[in-house]
């Protein structure tokens, strides 16, 4: 007769299960990190076992913990936590770890496994994420609760590691943190000492729980990582603070190998057999890999624990809904959907059609913040920002109220953070509730650009509002003008890049921006202003495809592409060009990835492959050669800008309408006598 083990040697078996698991699956795939799942196996079973609310058979449940594996190399120890709670991930996945189409890919990915809150690998961006989580749950927190009921009331678990801290973007996430006061917020620091390199003293010398405490977290100092007792302790003293806890915890990298303990070998590479057979005999498991007994099985299901959780908050729920109708109505309706209210529709077609009446000249920036004056009312969960820039932005409007210090609000002001503005926006965006925007210049995209690769890889709905988009910025010089930038943005996959010409043009951009829930939008907006480009409802449509004709003589001889401020000065070639007896179909192209993604006959019937092709655009003309074809033209800026008036950089660039006409001209006359271009 077997006995069951007592409660102590229980906790060891349900961590140690976390180690093999890890150990094993690195074996298979022969790829992998075992050294931070054996590290922090314990961690894990103190607070996944005791502590982390959540349902295995609703993994969107609104009220659930949200846990991030920021160390995200680690995500073996995910995937064995989720297979051992109950989740959908079987044991079969837990084999095929980082093959093909598995659902245990190499680092954690939003939208496979359930249970996976954050894509993480790029190390930094895993805490920053939770930092948005968190504050996505205070704002939720204080916009819905009402005294006698609390629907939103949840926590944010980290785990990270020493890369996440010498990363740049977590002094930034860590640093809005303590100054909003986000006291859901939960961090275990895995401080092993080990990175890939090797003992970390000769490059990471940091003070990092003095360093915490600077930025107004509470730290607890100490915690032996493999003492269940003190882990206990440091959990429930972390619940009781009042401010965003980092729980400093001493382990060891490959805890339980004889061999590789303790060592950077443990931290990417499969232990090998021999050493996997010393491992088990250390811990003193039995069981072939991928087996797990059934004691250790029932001892960490959640599904009971998890499904008793949602009921409580179910019940509480129903209750809030017959005090509340109203506000339960619309917090489900933000967690249930990306798309635009019916409010929301309608403003932005009055919005529209004013600017059609208007027929401004106005910068895009300004055009996009009367768009949000007359919208955002109606889009209750829209959440503003700017990296120290409103002003300049212009994402702020009527009415937003903006979030400082430990207050609420629905503007947010980042500071100088680019890069923490743009992963804090991902984790807003994942948490669900409400909806992220956040603006900076064009040229400092580049330091937020890996946040908008992974806002882009998880399909996240935020918006980048970038302004100054191009040398017609103008004094500020080439540091601030953007050049590469549009295109290399162009160049993400699943991110739209809306550079609209005039102020119809920008309604309809973040008209599209708002309404897409599978992926994030770019807005490239102008410091100038611009004219008016076109009238006519049907252009309304056009534009959400992407591109469009904006003028088509009967007569045509060429066609002028262009995109942003350029559409306007095509326009004035155009016009320049019939004056000599020369017709031009113009075409605008606000958005060259939705334009892109329109069938082949709607996209050859706007980009004529019959005529001769300019295209026009104050940035590098890499991509355009495609739509203007071999014997096409390409007036752009391959190299960076200058300072001085906007007007003068245009003409000293030869992107002025006399010299973009002239281009053209030289075209037809190529087009129609190829010898004569040679000569």
């Amino acid at each position: 007769m077997t006995t069951s083990p007592d409660a102590a040697a229980l906790r060891t078996l349900c961590a140690n299960a976390l180690r093999v698991l890890a150990i094993d699956a690195v074996q298979a795939a022969n790829s992998g990190h075992p050294g931070m799942p054996m590290g922090m196996a314990d961690i894990a079973e103190a607070l996944w076992r005791h502590h982390l609310k959540h349902d295995p058979a609703d993994p969107q449940w609104p009220d659930r913990d949200r846990f991030v594996l920021s160390n995200g190399h680690g995500s073996m120890l995910l995937y064995a936590l989720l297979h051992l709670s109950g989740y959908a991930l079987p044991m079969s996945e837990l084999r095929r770890f980082r093959q093909l189409h598995s659902l245990t890919p190499g680092h954690p990915e939003h939208g496979l496994a359930p249970g996976v809150e954050t894509t993480t690998g790029p190390l930094g961006q895993g805490i920053t994420n939770a930092v948005g989580m968190a504050l996505a749950e205070k704002l939720l927190a204080a916009e819905f609760n009402r005294p006698g009921h609390s629907v939103i009331d949840h926590r944010t678990w980290v785990f990270l590691g020493d890369g996440c801290l010498m990363e740049g973007i977590s002094h930034e996430a860590a640093s809005l943190a303590g100054t909003w006061r986000l006291n859901k917020l939960v961090a275990f620091y895995d401080d092993n000492g080990i990175s890939i390199d090797g003992d970390v003293k000769g490059w990471f010398g940091d003070d990092t729980p003095a360093r915490f405490e600077a930025y107004g977290w509470t730290v607890i100092r100490h915690v032996d990582g493999h003492d269940r007792a003190a882990l206990d302790a440091a959990i429930t003293a972390a619940k009781a603070s009042g401010k965003p806890v980092l729980v400093c915890c001493r382990t060891t990298i490959g805890f339980g190998s004889p061999n590789r303990a303790g060592t950077a070998k443990a931290h990417g590479e499969a232990l090998g057999a021999e050493e996997i057979a010393k491992t088990r005999e250390q811990l003193g498991w039995t069981w072939p890999a991928f087996e797990i007994p059934d004691a250790v099985r029932e001892a960490w299901s959640a599904r009971e624990r998890g499904a008793q959780a949602r009921r409580e908050w179910q019940q509480r729920f129903g209750a809030y809904a017959e005090a509340h109708p109203e506000l339960a109505h619309e917090l489900l309706r933000r967690f249930a959907s990306n798309g635009l209210p019916a409010a929301a529709e309608q403003a932005f077609a009055k919005a529209i059609a004013e600017t059609e009446a208007k027929r401004a000249s106005v910068a895009t920036r300004k055009a996009s913040q009367d768009v949000l004056h007359a919208v955002a009312p109606h889009l209750p969960g829209l959440l503003g920002g700017s990296a120290d820039l409103t002003g300049s932005n212009l994402t702020d409007w009527k009415g937003s109220q903006p979030l400082t210090g430990a207050g609420t609000g629905n503007h947010v002001h980042y500071g100088v953070r680019e890069f923490g503005m743009a992963a804090i926006m991902n984790g807003i965006a994942l948490h669900g509730g409400l909806r992220p925007y956040g603006g900076t210049f064009l040229t400092f995209s580049d330091y937020g650009r890996n946040a908008l690769r992974m806002a882009a890889l998880m399909k996240l709905p935020v918006v980048h509002v970038f302004t100054h988009d191009s040398i017609g910025l103008g004094e500020d010089g080439p540091t601030h003008q953007p050049v590469e930038h549009v295109s290399s943005l162009r160049l993400i996959p699943g991110l739209d890049v809306w550079r609209p010409a005039d102020a119809t043009e920008t309604a309809v951009s973040w008209r599209e921006a708002l309404r897409r829930g599978d992926g994030p939008s770019v807005l490239a907006l102008s410091r100038q202003a611009l004219p008016h480009a076109g009238d006519g409802a049907e252009r309304i449509d056009a534009i959400a495809r992407g591109g469009y004709v904006l003028r088509r003589p009967a007569d045509e001889q060429v066609a002028l592409i262009a995109t942003g401020s350029e559409v306007g000065i095509a326009l004035a070639a155009a016009t320049l060009l019939a004056g000599d007896g020369l017709s031009a179909r113009v075409v605008s192209v606000p958005c060259l990835d939705v334009f892109e993604r329109q069938d082949a006959a709607y996209r050859s019937e706007v980009i004529p492959r019959h005529l001769p092709r300019l295209a026009v655009e104050a940035g590098s003309t890499g991509l355009w050669w495609k739509h203007v074809g071999e014997h096409g033209d390409v007036v752009g800026l391959d190299r960076f800008g200058e300072s001085a008036p906007a007007g003068e950089l245009f003409r000293h660039f030869g992107l002025g309408a006399e010299q973009v006409a002239a281009r053209a001209a030289r075209l037809l006359r190529t087009a129609a006598a190829p010898e004569l271009a040679r000569s």
